[in-house]
């Protein structure tokens, strides 16, 4: 198969984080920054909760049961998706643990850098296994990983252009982190390709599930609260929930 489509469309997504660092040269009050970050989160959870029970989930479950068998099945199943829960809770702890209160904004856009790039490139390998079975599936996923790492992008530029006034540096901080996701998509290739299968990718899929759902109630709804725009969260969760109805029962 073709790889240029799936590895394409991990790095759109990655690269993505790019355009959340141009708000650095809008002219905006920091009120107009909040609530475009509050929206730009609801819409990721509403969407990445949305692809994985809609379509990650069933589909995914659909392959292991056949390939296994039922009880078998389920306990691949089921596994998978805790792996994918108990991972990306482990990363955010882990991230969590640093305390950046005192730390100047500099190292703050510094830390998040490191930190996303983290997430980043499990989110890369993803979005190429699944491009790589099915690249219009591939192609949502990429979209609802684009739509969170917007806000990513302000999280890293913000901090560093206040503290270097570099739009410069600031950019490149966060083209840095959003490489990450590309070479996820290479590594998959390298080492997973040749042992794609329906199966396989259904257990990636599925532990995919888990990061998303996870990441999204433990760290972008909890994100999105902190700025208290109540209004823009319940139009993300809108948007997106309309977005994946449309998706999932009209197109």
């Amino acid at each position: 198969m073709n790889i240029l489509g799936p590895i394409l469309v991990s790095t759109i997504a990655g690269l993505s984080t790019v355009l959340g660092a141009l708000v650095i040269f809008l002219p905006w009050k920091e009120k107009y920054i909040s609530k475009f970050i509050t929206f730009c989160l609801s819409l990721s959870l509403s969407i990445m909760i949305g692809i994985s029970i809609t379509e990650l989930i069933p589909e995914s479950t659909f392959y292991i049961i056949a390939d296994f068998k039922l009880a078998k099945g389920i306990s691949v199943c089921f596994f998978s998706f805790v792996i994918g829960i108990f991972l990306i809770y482990w990363l955010n702890k882990k991230i969590d643990s640093h305390s950046l209160e005192h730390q100047d904004l500099y190292k703050l856009g510094i830390l998040s850098m490191l930190a996303l790039m983290l997430h980043n490139l499990p989110e890369g390998i993803a979005t190429f296994m699944s491009a790589y079975k099915d690249m219009e599936l591939g192609i949502k996923l990429g979209v609802a990983i684009m739509l969170h790492n917007i806000p990513e992008g302000i999280s890293i530029a913000v901090p560093i252009y206040y503290a270097t006034k570099s739009k410069k540096e600031a950019i490149l901080k966060t083209f840095i982190s959003g490489l990450a996701e590309p070479l996820g998509a290479v590594l998959a290739f390298i080492f997973l390709s040749r042992f794609v299968t329906d199966t396989l990718i259904s257990i990636v899929l599925l532990f995919v599930a888990g990061i998303m759902i996870t990441l999204s109630i433990q760290k972008l709804f909890p994100e999105a609260l902190k700025y208290k725009e109540n209004k823009f969260i319940l139009l993300g969760l809108g948007v997106g929930g309309i977005f994946i109805f449309l998706n999932h029962f009209v197109l």
